[in-house]
């Protein structure tokens, strides 16, 4: 991956922080690191590579020599932002606060949710080198629109939903693919699902039931 041990940025700046990262700064590396396969810029194995990489990683420094060859490189914060004069509130949309997402991951394993259960406004499951099932037949949903996020690595998403839930793509995929097996039958007033994300030699899949 090249040099990846330089102690020090162009700006002087220290490259290593020591700062505990969460799945958000997981996330952001992955999609440059995703991208960057996309335009060729990484072979399978590179990506395989790194991607393992980052989400072994615990502090910003193992984040940082991951993208430093690429265009657009992992920049991570290097101080906290200056505290606001006055208390922020948060954005409202549709009447709801806004929700931290429910995650679930399957990493070598599996995962699976049936039976009677709610669907949150918000979720996400990553799954790597494994596989997670999603039977919502029997759900309720926690708003009238719900989201989604799949993260899938050499692993799979599938998802069993009644005919009138309206499932909506917006994903990316890299040697892999999603689909609904029938479409979109909902009516007026019937949830809705929107699937984000992405998947690299892995797939999403709803089964119409």
């Amino acid at each position: 991956m090249g040099d990846l041990d330089r102690p020090e940025r162009n700006d002087g700046r220290d490259a290593r922080p020591a700062v505990r990262i969460g799945d958000a700064e997981r996330h952001e590396v992955t999609e440059i690191l995703r991208q960057a396969a996309g335009e060729g810029r990484l072979t399978l194995e590179e990506l395989d590579e790194r991607l393992e990489a980052a989400y072994g990683a615990k502090t910003a420094a193992d984040l940082v020599p991951l993208t430093e060859d690429l265009p657009t490189p992992y920049s991570p914060p290097y101080s906290p932002p200056p505290a606001p004069a006055t208390p922020s509130r948060p954005v409202i949309a549709h009447g709801h606060l806004p929700a931290e997402p429910e995650r679930h991951r399957a990493v070598l394993s599996g995962f699976e949710r049936k039976g009677v259960w709610q669907v949150p406004v918000a979720m996400q499951v990553t799954a790597v080198l494994g596989g997670a099932s999603l039977d919502l037949r029997q759900a309720t949903y926690a708003a009238e629109t719900c989201e989604l996020t799949v993260q899938a690595f050499w692993g799979g998403v599938t998802l069993i939903v009644p005919p009138e839930v309206e499932v909506v793509f917006e994903m990316t995929s890299v040697l892999g693919g999603y689909s609904d097996t029938r479409g979109n039958v909902a009516t007026t007033g019937s949830p809705r699902l929107v699937i984000r994300g992405w998947c690299v030699m892995g797939g999403v899949s709803v089964e119409r039931r």
